[in-house]
């Protein structure tokens, strides 16, 4: 796995629960009603992996951007 993940957000399947700015809030925000990483990439940080598990319609995609692996959701 390389030094840090990529995190994205469809902010069209987003419904603006606000779990991951609630769980992560160094990294997500609310915007508009809905959420959107602070950063694109980041390094690795279970907060981030734990956000994109608790989101309810799977808006939150963290991958690692050397391979192109899912790191979340899992």
């Amino acid at each position: 796995m390389s030094g840090q993940w990529k995190v994205t957000v469809d902010r069209d399947r987003c419904i603006g629960s606000g779990l991951c700015a609630g769980t992560a809030p160094e990294y997500f925000e609310l915007a508009d009603k809905k959420s959107r990483p602070l950063h694109d990439l980041v390094d690795p940080d279970e907060a981030v992996s734990d956000a994109a598990d608790c989101c309810p319609v799977e808006a939150i995609l963290v991958t690692d951007p050397a391979t192109g692996d899912t790191v979340a959701p899992a």
